[in-house]
């Protein structure tokens, strides 16, 4: 095989015993890799809960990891979510995907319990288990530190949990390479369950590649794309000031989630972009391996820039104009293992609720104390749904499915309400990212306040995202490329004779099986929805931007209209014609 290792290495934690799963060619064809792959193996298992040590959770590359191949280090881990019961994968950065491959391998299904914590280490010359104990209440730096110490690993790539998987948190991350996140929907709580603590693998293996030189052809046309992309490369885009680049369009677009999302303007934002903490912290950035663009940022005492979704939720949506409590909630959050989103919207919801204001010095202190398990931080650890519903107020939980809202209001953008009650993990952007045509204006430019239409557009686009988290390939670059030209880098590496129409059919068989599988759990219409607040209040309007509720029938309209085209019935669930065009089992 050409791109594909070929093989998928199979850990049974219970008795520590490992044996090697081969895939006929043709499902892999199917599948591509990365999201799609993990999904066709989890598809049989997953009525079984999170916490059941039969549960698998899957680390998956794709074939354009460890080729030449623009942005092509990612991989994706997927199991079923603690925090919401749903699907649940992420793609994630670093190195592991390319380190994968490099040790011979596509992927890692991990299945069963280990007696006693336990780390696993992937190479060329074998597997082997170790003892982790010793890890126990570490923080992610300490711990990869210790990693990169052990007899040959200094190279190696590095997964692991936290201090916040190890008290139970619901949306603890699974974290590589010390900096990149597997981060939404509790992956973390997933992996701490099976009681394994860290996986470090290494390799030098080569990935045969069809015609290099025609990778080299598709590698260029790419590069050309993205040198020609302001938002991208241009002198206020991603590469110059991170994700954080958005921060001051979703502030003057007046969609800045601010106060739980009662409002959407926040007046200390203007002092508060990416510019101010490159001004302050002295940048540099890096990046995930296979990247040119580089959207990490550090500052130069080593500090760790927030993402643009942390910048916004640890100041607009909990009212912290602290820039340096920003960054230092940031670094509790990397250091416990846990997913910034979920945390700074259960710190609005219990704002909310208990009345407080959460200046910088009860921020820390509740982000500590929810990484520990102890106090009123046992409670917040569970999820802003969890706690809202406990306090007898759930519609303050600003979620979908389960799953906290990023830093998107969606009354500012209006597909964004139909992306986040779609999404099948719950309230993500990244499914659809509705952002890039309502807001960033690629490749088309959209009514921001009209949901008129936006059904086909979310439907293709998570279609799309499907493909890119599959093949594997970042999300950004697709504001500038498109699945044309990585058509013509998957064929360049594997010799997979395919168009930009068929790999979006096969994102579409990648999507509908992620609704089959959340239909077997009871997942419905009922859950594909928004809170009320977005339906009934008004957003921060100024004089010349008018930022109304969201169109409750119109809504409803849309989102039929959605379940039209994805070949879904009006409860949302599967239909067994679809299926059958699909080839899917419903």
């Amino acid at each position: 095989m050409h791109g594909w290792c070929g093989k998928i290495l199979r850990v049974n934690l219970g008795d520590q015993t490992t044996d090697e799963l081969r895939l006929d060619p043709q499902i892999y064809a199917r599948n591509l890799g990365g999201k799609g792959l993990a999904g066709e193996l989890l598809f049989e298992h997953f009525q079984r809960r999170w916490d059941d040590p039969q549960m698998p959770l899957v680390l998956m590359t794709g074939p354009l990891n460890n080729t030449s191949s623009p942005t092509s280090g990612r991989m994706t881990v997927m199991s079923r979510s603690p925090l919401t019961g749903t699907i649940c994968d992420a793609s994630v950065g670093g190195k592991m995907g390319t380190m994968l491959k490099r040790a011979g391998y596509d992927g890692i299904i991990l299945s069963g319990k280990s007696r006693s914590w336990s780390g696993l280490l992937i190479s060329e010359s074998g597997v082997s288990f170790t003892d982790a104990t010793q890890l126990n209440g570490l923080g992610i730096s300490d711990i990869h530190t210790h990693l990169q110490a052990a007899p040959g690993m200094g190279k190696a790539a590095h997964a692991m949990i936290g201090p916040a998987a190890e008290q139970g948190v619901r949306y603890a991350a699974i974290v590589f390479d010390g900096h990149y996140f597997a981060g939404r929907g509790g992956l973390g709580l997933v992996m701490a369950e099976k009681k394994l603590k860290y996986i470090s693998v290494a390799g030098q293996q080569k990935t045969a590649v069809f015609d290099s030189e025609e990778l080299k052809g598709a590698q260029e046309e790419i590069y050309r794309l993205v040198a020609a992309s302001p938002i991208l490369t241009g002198d206020l885009g991603i590469s110059n000031y991170g994700t954080g680049a958005l921060y001051d369009l979703m502030r003057s677009r007046r969609m800045m989630p601010t106060a739980n999302f009662r409002q959407t303007y926040f007046e200390p934002s203007a002092a508060m972009n990416a510019a101010a903490y490159k001004k302050r912290y002295k940048t540099k950035k890096f990046g995930c391996a296979g990247c040119h663009i580089l959207c990490k940022k550090v500052g130069a005492k080593g500090e760790i820039i927030p993402e643009f979704e942390t910048m916004s939720h640890f100041s607009a949506l909990i009212g912290n104009p602290d820039l340096d409590a920003v960054v230092e909630a940031n670094r509790i959050c990397n250091e416990a293992g846990m997913d910034t989103i979920s945390a700074g919207v259960t710190l609005a919801t219990y704002a909310e609720i208990s009345g407080q204001e959460l200046g910088p010095e009860k921020l820390l202190k509740l982000l500590a104390d929810i990484a520990a398990g102890r106090g009123e931080g046992a409670a917040l650890g569970q999820g802003s749904l969890h706690f809202a519903t406990e306090a007898g107020c759930p519609e303050v939980a600003m979620v979908s499915k389960g799953m906290e809202f990023p830093a998107y209001d969606p009354r500012g953008a209006q597909g964004m309400a139909l992306a986040y009650a779609t999404s099948t993990r719950g309230g993500c952007h990244l499914r659809a990212y509705p952002i890039s045509h309502e807001i960033l204006r690629k490749p088309v430019a959209t009514d921001r306040f009209s949901l008129s239409g936006k059904a086909r557009i979310i439907k293709i686009s998570e279609d799309m995202n499907a493909v890119v988290d599959s093949l594997t390939a970042c999300k950004f670059l697709f504001f500038a490329a498109s699945l044309e030209e990585y058509a013509r880098a998957l064929y360049a590496v594997t010799g997979m004779q395919t168009s930009a129409q068929q790999l979006l059919t096969i994102g579409e068989r990648i999507y509908y099986r992620e609704r089959i599988m959340n239909a077997r759990n009871g997942f419905s219409a009922k859950d594909d929805d928004i809170p009320l607040r977005f339906f009934e209040q008004s957003g921060s309007s100024s004089e010349t931007i008018q930022i109304a509720p969201v169109n409750r029938q119109e809504f409803l309209q849309e989102r039929a209209a959605y379940y039209r085209i994805r070949g879904l019935d009006e409860n949302g669930l599967p239909t067994a014609e679809k299926c059958a065009a699909l080839g899917l089992s419903c």
